[in-house]
This record gives C-alpha cells, sequence and structure tokens, in this order.
C-alpha cells in the first residue's frame, strides 16, 4: 500500500458519492428539461459524473492501473465530439423553429 493512503480511507466513498450525485443530476436534467441546450449540458454532467468513477476505481488498484485514465481520457473526447455536434444540431434547430424546446422538434421525423 501506499504511504498515506490509510489516512484518507473515507475519500473513495465519498468520491463514488460524488460521482453518482454527478450522474444522477444529469440523467434528471436530461428526462426533465424541455431546452435542447439544458440536455446537452445534462449529458455532459453524466459523462462526468462517470469518468470521476472511472479515477476512483482506477487509482484503488494497489498498482495504480492506468486502463482508468485511459478510459477517461476517451471519455473527454468523445464528450467534445457531442458537444461540437450537439451544438451545431441546436444551432441549425434554431434557425429552423425559433427556440431550443424538444417538444418542437416532433415535425422534424422524416
Amino acid at each position: 500500500r501506499r504511504a498515506g493512503r490509510e489516512a484518507h480511507a473515507g475519500t473513495p466513498r465519498l468520491a463514488l458519492l460524488a460521482a453518482a450525485l454527478i450522474f444522477a443530476t444529469g440523467a434528471a436534467g436530461v428526462l426533465i428539461r424541455r431546452s435542447l441546450l439544458l440536455i446537452l449540458v445534462s449529458v455532459e454532467l453524466m459523462l462526468g459524473g462517470g469518468s470521476l468513477a472511472f479515477v476512483v476505481f482506477a487509482r484503488l488498484r494497489p498498482e495504480g492501473a492506468v486502463a482508468g485514465q485511459v478510459f477517461v481520457l476517451f471519455a473527454l473526447a468523445v464528450a467534445a465530439a457531442e458537444a461540437v455536434v450537439g451544438l451545431a444540431i441546436l444551432v441549425r434547430f434554431f434557425r429552423l423553429r425559433g427556440t431550443t424546446d424538444i417538444r418542437e422538434a416532433d415535425g422534424l421525423r422524416g
């Protein structure tokens, strides 16, 4: 074990609780919000909560595995791509409809 790890025994539990709360807040935002922009922000929260959990689990491994951090790096790349594509869709939707309310998206079905 690494020196000083025993002094912070509650830290992984608290960090995982924080990750779960961040993820749950994002999930609630996706399910409750009507604005496309707020839904995109909520998805980013969900990705952030999941990334935090991966970092905590990687930190708990005795050899300090890098797999958790590598997965977080890929999650950040996915989050960046999701933000770019999501904002492009948001801008186009706003130009077409004049609103970001997802209830107006029913007419876009093809």
